[in-house]
């Protein structure tokens, strides 16, 4: 006599979220790409001191615009030539990387920190309290953001510190206006009518309950906005009003070289691929992140 055996169905685990997201953001070639150059900019950045040839302010007198190594007249002892005082470009280019990214972490950091907050309280208690808060951010996004940050740097005084407040104050209001869509939309959904019929705080809903299913937009916006916030950097520093010299910020490196732009193309050429190539890994990084992360992008 035989007998069948009875196969009970498994039941499949739902995938971890980190997993999820992966499988959606690596999908994204440009994503992809995007992370690998970022990663690398990190590390550069990280290692500059052990990594780059020389100090970035030691000058050679016998270099003065050297050209790079693979073009007649260059030398292996400049990889990328050096500048009008014979300054290392690759070393400065590596230090570089170092001031553009704190600059970037900077502004960001201040941005989500003050927006979230403004942008939660703006959307949580409307009223009068809510139109004086979007009423200021419509008054600073009426203005030109360079000129505005051209304008804030102006009455602080110029200075890498005081560059980064002028751009955090420029970009401020994206993060605002996201954060209280986001809070608007969450506080009428039942997890948030549930917690208030609970008997819940102000503090613990805006915080505990609406703030941590916001997260996901503005985690795109501040990839995006470390783009934003290296170019305009490097925009005040190029017209001297952000980090000043001997500093090697990109954009001050651009000041600096540029009545030599036709005789020694290097030293505007380098800094300036330097600045397209970061900000275009951090926007690719944010389409892959807002792909990854929006329910409705996901394919």
């Amino acid at each position: 006599m035989t007998t069948t055996a009875i196969h009970t169905p498994v039941a499949l685990q739902p995938a971890h979220p980190l997993q999820e997201f992966w499988r959606y953001f690596r999908v994204n070639k440009g994503a992809m790409a995007g992370l690998a150059i970022v990663t690398f900019v990190l590390l550069m950045a990280l290692f500059a001191p052990w990594l780059a040839p020389y100090a970035p302010d030691l000058t050679n007198n016998a270099a003065f615009l050297k050209p790079p190594a693979w073009q007649d007249g260059g030398s292996s002892a400049h990889l990328l030539g050096t500048d009008a005082i014979g300054r290392d470009i690759l070393s400065r280019l590596m230090y570089g990387a170092r001031l553009s990214l704190v600059i970037g972490i900077a502004v960001v950091s201040i941005s989500v920190i003050v927006g979230t907050v403004l942008g939660l309280v703006a959307g949580y208690f409307k009223g009068l309290l809510e139109i004086a808060i979007m009423r200021a951010m419509d008054i600073i996004l009426t203005l030109p953001s360079l000129l505005l940050a051209i304008v804030i740097v102006a009455i602080l005084g110029p200075g890498l510190v005081n560059a980064m407040l002028a751009v955090a104050i420029v970009v401020l209001p994206h993060y605002v206006r996201i954060t209280r869509a986001a809070v608007i939309a969450e506080t009428s959904r039942d997890y948030v009518t549930a917690a208030r019929m609970t008997g819940a705080s102000h503090l613990r809903l805006m915080f505990s309950e609406v703030l941590p299913n916001c997260t996901a937009p503005l985690i795109v916006q501040a990839s995006m906005g470390i783009s934003t916030a290296i170019l305009d950097a490097a925009a005040l520093g190029f017209l001297g009003l952000g980090a000043q010299p001997p500093s090697p910020e990109w954009g001050t490196m651009l000041a600096d070289a540029r009545e030599f732009v036709l005789r020694a193309w290097w030293v505007v050429t380098l800094p300036g691929m330097a600045i397209l190539i970061t900000v275009l890994a951090f926007n690719l990084l944010g389409d892959g992140l807002r792909d990854a992360l929006d329910p409705k992008l996901k394919r």
